[in-house]
């Protein structure tokens, strides 16, 4: 079975999206510093185009609600997760965790 990038599926569209989102924004949604448009990938501080969610979360690479520009380094730190998942990375926060359950004691 073949699995397709579902933001290749229709290239035209998806470079007309890219070419709006770096027109329209000049800072990076993560991180909140500007991005220098002229710098090329596989630059750290490049431009990219990502889905707030991840197309591997459902979220449609073709939709101008579900995109936003970001650094190369911001994307690749944020991966199939939230923006505040990168954020916390950024801060040097500890990742969120999930909430412990206390112990159960009996008292017999």
């Amino acid at each position: 079975m073949s699995r397709t990038n579902p933001r290749m599926a229709n290239g035209h569209r998806r470079r007309q999206l890219r070419a709006r989102v770096l027109a329209a924004y000049d800072t990076c949604a993560i991180c909140g510093q500007p991005v220098d448009k002229t710098l090329r990938s596989p630059h750290p501080l490049s431009g990219e185009v990502d889905e707030i969610i991840p197309v591997s979360r459902g979220g449609d690479p073709l939709a101008w609600s579900n995109v936003q520009l970001v650094h190369r380094q911001c994307n690749r730190l944020k991966s199939n997760r939230s923006d505040d998942y990168a954020r916390a990375q950024l801060s040097g926060k500890p990742r969120p965790r999930a909430t412990a359950l206390p112990l159960h004691t009996s008292s017999w």
